[in-house]
């Protein structure tokens, strides 16, 4: 998928305020450090909060023809997202319109190899979400602020275990379920 196609479509996350201000290649960029870090997961990807479209759309551009699934709470921007998977013609991503508890209590989606979120909520908001949707060995991998490094102290209570974190820029946590 070339990059300007993906930009486009950032671009217009941006103009609706779907995202920060930054340059489209800026969120691209972001979003294109969680590829590696999910590449070598098994079974589908689940995109907590991809309002608009990062990680999940970059995510699926780079990983086609593997699913992603993108979880938006918010109609107007799950109808974005839905337009903008025309655009970039992926047919590896499923647009799901509903908060995750809701996907999590209609067993939709389970057993994932991995789960991603920029924007999602703090650790105590993504944790059990994450780890009700991860398959054993699954990884989150998970946004950071610039600080805050206890963030996830609290992981094994989720059967989640901190294995890596990238300093940056971006800051990402990656854990995996036990």
């Amino acid at each position: 998928m070339p990059a300007d196609v993906v930009d486009s479509v950032l671009a217009d996350a941006v103009r609706l305020g779907f995202l920060g201000d930054l340059p489209p290649a800026v969120h691209r960029g972001h979003a294109s450090a969680f590829v590696p870090l999910v590449a070598h997961s098994q079974g589908h990807v689940v995109d907590l909060g991809t309002g608009g479209g990062v990680p999940g759309l970059v995510v699926a551009a780079a990983l086609a023809p593997r699913l992603v699934v993108c979880v938006e709470r918010r109609a107007r921007r799950a109808a974005f997202l839905r337009l903008a998977t025309t655009r970039l013609a992926p047919a590896n991503v499923v647009v799901e319109a509903m908060d995750a508890a809701t996907l999590i209590a209609a067993d939709r989606w389970v057993g994932a190899g991995a789960v991603t979120a920029r924007s999602f909520g703090p650790p105590a908001v993504t944790m059990p979400v994450a780890a009700a949707l991860l398959a054993l060995g699954g990884v989150l991998v998970v946004s950071e602020p610039p600080t805050d490094d206890e963030r996830w102290e609290g992981a094994a209570e989720y059967g989640l275990e901190l294995v890596e974190r990238m300093a940056g820029p971006p800051r990402i946590a990656v854990l995996r379920r036990t």
